[in-house]
């Protein structure tokens, strides 16, 4: 009998130690309670855990990759649209994950849904197509912000997709048209408006120096003679101004 009681006391020792040693990894810690009391938080590496006395919670340190389902917003121009995004968060503060929230990863993902339409809803939706960056900035600001209070910490929000109903895509597929065709009027004006800026100075220019006036007429005549059909007729001033041109040059010769 002293040799299988023996047998049966290094089981339970054997037993009790099988139940009090934990080894945690690196990216874990486990949150103790003793007799129901919160104790301290424990890990990486051998912890030991009284059976009976001490309870412990493991707790994942590593950056959590949630997606938030497709939200439906209304925009703050009326306009609904569909939007889902990701959120990357961890736990930095193990015992307030487990004390102060019964599942910080249900607590977080809906918190996540309402803040993204609380957010998204302050602004228009050319806000929403053209800021998403900001978008972005806002709604981890004030995710990480409510969700402290649980030891998350909340380190980036990426919107991943808005979609928008039938109607309205085409309602801005037509808006997009009309503005490139207003860009494209407003270039031909603007080019136009500099054309006639030069042709006034060139006017000016002619107006002023005679001699190039002449020179303009002939670089046009030029121009005209390499068609037969045209008939040339020759201004009296620049025939008289040719004249002159020949006989200055004979007389010099």
């Amino acid at each position: 009998m002293d040799g299988f009681g023996g047998m049966i006391f290094v089981v339970l020792i054997a037993a009790a130690l099988f139940y009090a040693v934990r080894i945690l990894r690196e990216y874990e810690r486990g949150v103790v309670f003793q007799l129901g009391r919160f104790w301290k938080v424990k890990g990486p590496g051998l912890v030991i855990v009284i059976p009976g006395l001490q309870q412990m919670v493991k707790v994942d340190l590593r950056t959590v990759t949630m997606d938030v389902p497709s939200q439906d917003v209304i925009s703050k121009d009326n306009v609904s649209v569909k939007v889902n995004a990701i959120v990357f968060f961890r736990v930095v503060e193990p015992e307030r994950a487990i004390i102060q929230v019964e599942n910080y990863l249900v607590a977080t993902s809906q918190l996540a849904q309402t803040t993204l339409r609380a957010v998204l809803g302050k602004h228009e939706l050319d806000e929403m197509l053209s800021e998403r960056e900001k978008l972005n900035i806002d709604i981890q600001a004030t995710l990480d912000q409510q969700t402290d209070a649980w030891g998350i910490k909340v380190s980036n929000v990426e919107i991943k997709h808005i979609d928008l109903n039938e109607t309205m895509a085409r309602a801005m597929a037509r808006q997009a048209e009309a503005e490139r065709e207003r860009r494209s009027k407003v270039i031909l004006a603007e080019g136009e408006l500099q054309a006639s800026h030069k042709l006034l100075e060139a006017a000016q220019t002619l107006a002023t120096q005679p001699e190039a006036m002449q020179l303009r007429y002939l670089q046009t005549l030029t121009t005209i003679a390499n068609d037969r059909s045209n008939t040339i007729v020759f201004p009296v001033e620049l025939m008289n101004a040719l004249k002159d041109v020949i006989g200055a040059g004979q007389a010099r010769g």
